[in-house]
């Protein structure tokens, strides 16, 4: 019996194509991951970005602008990873 789960134009891969499509979801997996780190990195760093915005003269504002990198990369390794991750039908344990 076919699994009804895995759409239909994955069910004709051969192994190879199977093989190159488990890593693509793994690499979207890792993507996901390190976009929760930066999360997290980006949330730390903004306890010094306020500050750094209101005290700093001029344009020298380093926290502010990691504060904004770092939100910016998570963003982009969310999106991108769920963009690979596309169609995960199973669960990993690691």
């Amino acid at each position: 019996m076919a699994n009804t789960l895995i759409p239909i134009e994955e069910r004709i891969l051969t192994p190879a194509e199977v093989a190159k499509l488990d890593a693509r979801r793994r690499h979207g997996q890792l993507l996901i991951v390190i976009g929760f780190q930066f999360t997290i990195i980006c949330v730390l760093v903004m306890l010094w970005a306020g500050q750094d915005a209101t005290y700093s003269p001029g344009w020298a504002r380093p926290m502010l602008y990691w504060d904004i990198f770092t939100g910016m990369v998570a963003v982009f390794c969310f999106l991108r990873g769920l963009q690979l991750r596309k169609g995960l039908n199973e669960f990993f344990s690691y």
